[in-house]
């Protein structure tokens, strides 16, 4: 399946639907074409404007999904109004309900300590026959020698088509770019907070605030303290460099030639 593609600030972004997505990943597990899906939002293109290897992570992504609107506006501008958002908690809903007849098996890596293990809880409930083999808490820091020897014996015996990535934006990336050649796995998807929105512990935004791009300012409303510095610097940046590259003041091409 060829998947278009859509630049947006030296990013090429995957234009796709949930449906495309879902049917390429299906087609991927089927072919045993190995590869890691990044789903992108303004927090992860505003990190790769000032880091080239990140960005380099991006774009050499199977999939690399729109995760907020601002990225879907930019797609549907340069391709056309089909270009929808591909959410990461949604994403992971679509394959379960996919893969519920048990030809693909999941492992979820990430989370809190019992985290991955309630959201197997909660994904086996919802979506019976569903084949989770297995889960992974990791630290909050790098892996050691023997921690990564653990993981991949652990993968090693199990097998996963799908492994689940639930950490951090660009932890989650740089994890997957690393860890999917040493890994015994089809597919990696880095989904973010889908653990935690999924088993409860964090309360999503309204989808009337999703749909008008404003699920920062939730996110923002939720967790101040920690956020509102982060947002109040990506936002006007992202604002800025888009306008620079929709007037062409400002050529933002695809490739390590990008600098920030």
């Amino acid at each position: 399946m060829e998947i278009q593609k859509f630049n947006v600030l030296g990013v090429a972004m995957s234009a796709m639907d949930l449906d495309i997505a879902t049917a390429a990943t299906l087609e991927a597990c089927a072919q045993r074409r190995k590869g890691y899906v990044c789903v992108t939002g303004v927090h992860g293109v505003h990190e790769a404007q000032s880091d080239p290897a990140f960005r380099q992570i991006l774009n050499h992504a199977f999939l690399n999904t729109c995760d907020g609107m601002p990225l879907v506006w930019q797609g549907r501008r340069q391709l056309g109004a089909w270009v929808s958002r591909v959410y990461g908690p949604d994403l992971m809903l679509r394959i379960m309900a996919a893969t519920q007849d048990g030809k693909y098996t999941h492992y979820f890596y990430g989370g809190a300590p019992g985290v991955a293990d309630a959201l197997r809880d909660e994904m086996q409930r919802r979506f019976p026959g569903v084949r989770i083999i297995g889960t992974y808490c990791p630290p909050f820091r790098p892996l050691n020698e023997a921690e990564q020897a653990a993981l991949s014996a652990d993968v090693a015996q199990k097998k996963p088509d799908i492994i689940w990535v639930g950490l951090s934006t660009p932890k989650q990336e740089r994890f997957m770019a690393e860890n999917l050649p040493k890994l015994d796995t089809t597919l990696m998807f880095g989904v973010g907070a889908a653990f935690d929105f999924h088993t409860g512990r964090i309360q999503e935004a309204p989808r009337w605030m999703m749909r008008v791009g404003l699920q920062w300012f939730h996110r923002v409303l939720s967790d101040p303290r920690r956020l509102w510095k982060r947002y109040a610097v990506i936002v006007p940046a992202y604002l800025f460099r888009i306008f620079l590259q929709r007037t062409g003041l400002k050529k933002y091409p695809i490739g390590e030639e990008n600098k920030a």
